[in-house]
C-alpha cells in the first residue's frame, strides 16, 4: 500500500506527548498538523504559546515557521500518509484503564480513513489495545480492513519531561505493527526524524515493553521508600547504602526513595498491566503491594514532619510547614498525581499552617474544596519563617546549601541537603 498525501503525518492529541513529536517530525522537514478537540489549546499552539515543558518559546517559534499548524478539523485525516494517535489514557474512577479517548478518536478518524494510510497508537494501555480496541473500531467507521488497506501499529511514547539529554529524536522508538507490511510502514515513518528504531514481533510485545519499563520503576522506587522506613528506626544512613551499593559495577541499578511517585506514568500504568493480568484469574500481589508502598509514602513523610516538629517541642498544629517543589518531578511544571498533594491534605487536617514554594507553580490548587495558595514571593523570608521545610523536588533554581543555613528545620526528601538542621528521608 503506498500513498500520495498533502501532509507527512497528523498527530491527534497536542499535549505533552503530542507536540514535542510533532516538532521532532518538523525539524527533520516532514509536513506536520496537530489535531486537536480542545480549541483553547488549539488556539495556544497557534499563537505560539509554551503549553508544553520540553518546547521553549524559541521552540514553538520554529515549529510554527516550519509551517505547521494546529487545528480541530478531522478534515486534515484525509490528507495525510500517517495519523499519529498521542491522547490521554487515565484510569477510571474504578482503577481500570480508560480507554475513552483512544475510541472517541479511532470513531473520529475513521470515516476520514483512506487506503494505504497508516495510523499508529503512541498513548499507554495494556497489551491487546491495538488489536482488540483501536483496530476493530477503526474497521467499522472505514468499512476498510486493518492489515490489508491500512495499517496499524503502536509505538509506546518514551517522553521524559523535562530531561535535556533524552528526547524524541534520539531516544529508540519500540514499534509493533499489526502485520509485518505494518510494521514497516511505521518504521519507515518513525526512521524519518528518530536515531533508533526498535522492531517488535507485533503491537502487543510493544504495548507490554512500555509497561514493563514504568512497572519495573514502580517496583524498585517501592523497594526503597519501605526500606526508608526501616533504615530510618535502624539508625542506617539508607542515602549512604545506596551510594556505596551503586559502587558495584554490575547487577545493580541505584533507586531512591522520596515522598511518593507521580506524574502520568509510573502511577498509572502498573494499573494497565494488573488490569489485563487479572482478567485471565492470576493475583498480581507483587506490582498491587508495590502501589501500596508508594501511595502510603506522603502520609509517612507526614509522620516524619511531626516527629520533627515535637522534637522541637512544637506541635503540627500551627506550626508553618513550608513545602518546596510541589511539582511531581524536577524542572518541569507538571503537578499530575504530584505527591505533594496528599502531603498537604495530611498537613491541612492536622492543623499546619501550610505555604510552598516552586518556580514552576505561580498558584497551587492543592485540594478541590480548598482555596488556592498563593507562592511565596520572598523565598528567604518564608525560608526564615518556617518552622519546617520540606524539600519535596530539588529544582535546579534552589539554592540548597543557603535553604540549609537559613532554615531552622528541613525535612529533605531527596537527599541532596547537608546541614545541622537537615534530616534526610
Amino acid at each position: 500500500m503506498v500513498r500520495d498525501s498533502a501532509c507527512d503525518v497528523v498527530v491527534v492529541g497536542l499535549g505533552y506527548v503530542g507536540l514535542p513529536l510533532c516538532a521532532a517530525a518538523s525539524q527533520t522537514g516532514l509536513a506536520v498538523v496537530g489535531l486537536d478537540v480542545d480549541p483553547d489549546r488549539v488556539r495556544a499552539v497557534n499563537a505560539g504559546e509554551v503549553v508544553a515543558d520540553d518546547l521553549s518559546a524559541a521552540a514553538m517559534g520554529e515549529l510554527l515557521g516550519a509551517g505547521f499548524e494546529a487545528t480541530t478539523d478531522h478534515a486534515v485525516i484525509e490528507s495525510a500518509q500517517a495519523v499519529v494517535l498521542c491522547v490521554p489514557t487515565p484510569l477510571s474512577d474504578g482503577g481500570g484503564p480508560d480507554l475513552a479517548n483512544v475510541r472517541a478518536a479511532a470513531r473520529a478518524i475513521a470515516p476520514r480513513l483512506g487506503r494505504g494510510q497508516l495510523v499508529v497508537l503512541e498513548s499507554t494501555s495494556y497489551p491487546g489495545t491495538t488489536d482488540e480496541v483501536l483496530a476493530p473500531t477503526l474497521e467499522a467507521g472505514s468499512g476498510l480492513r486493518a492489515g490489508t488497506d491500512f495499517h496499524v501499529a503502536y509505538s509506546p511514547e518514551r517522553i521524559d519531561p523535562g530531561n535535556p539529554a533524552w528526547g524524541v529524536a534520539n531516544t529508540p522508538k519500540v514499534v509493533g505493527g499489526l502485520t509485518v507490511a505494518c510494521g514497516r510502514a511505521a518504521a519507515d515513518l518513525y526512521r524519518r526524524f528518530v536515531a533508533r528504531v526498535v522492531a517488535t514481533a507485533g503491537p502487543r510485545e510493544a504495548e507490554m515493553a512500555k509497561l514493563l519499563e514504568n512497572t519495573y520503576r514502580h517496583v524498585n522506587i517501592a523497594l526503597v521508600n519501605e526500606m526508608a522506613g526501616f533504615c530510618d528506626e535502624l539508625g542506617v544512613d539508607l542515602w549512604a547504602a545506596i551510594a556505596a551499593a551503586a559502587t558495584k559495577p554490575f547487577g545493580y541499578q541505584a533507586f531512591y526513595p522520596g515522598p511518593g511517585v507521580g506524574g502520568h506514568c509510573i502511577p498509572i500504568d502498573p494499573n494497565y498491566l494488573g488490569y489485563k493480568v487479572r482478567t485471565l484469574g492470576y493475583p498480581f500481589r507483587f506490582v498491587e503491594l508495590a502501589g501500596e508502598i508508594n501511595q502510603r509514602m506522603p502520609g509517612y513523610v507526614c509522620q516524619r514532619i511531626a516527629r520533627l516538629l515535637n522534637d522541637a517541642k512544637k506541635p503540627v498544629n500551627g506550626s508553618r510547614v513550608l513545602l518546596l517543589g510541589v511539582t511531581y518531578k524536577p524542572d518541569v511544571a507538571d503537578e499530575r498525581q504530584s505527591p505533594a498533594i496528599e502531603l498537604a491534605r495530611r498537613l491541612d487536617e492536622l492543623g499546619a499552617d501550610l505555604a510552598y514554594h516552586d518556580p514552576f507553580v505561580a498558584e497551587w490548587e492543592w485540594a478541590p474544596t480548598a482555596r488556592p495558595l498563593a507562592r511565596e514571593a520572598d523565598l528567604d523570608r518564608a525560608v526564615a519563617d518556617a518552622d519546617c521545610v520540606v524539600l519535596l523536588q530539588a529544582h535546579a533554581a534552589y539554592d540548597l546549601a543557603r535553604l540549609a543555613a537559613t532554615a531552622a528545620l528541613v525535612l529533605d526528601t531527596r537527599g541532596v541537603m547537608d546541614g545541622a538542621t537537615v534530616e534526610r528521608l
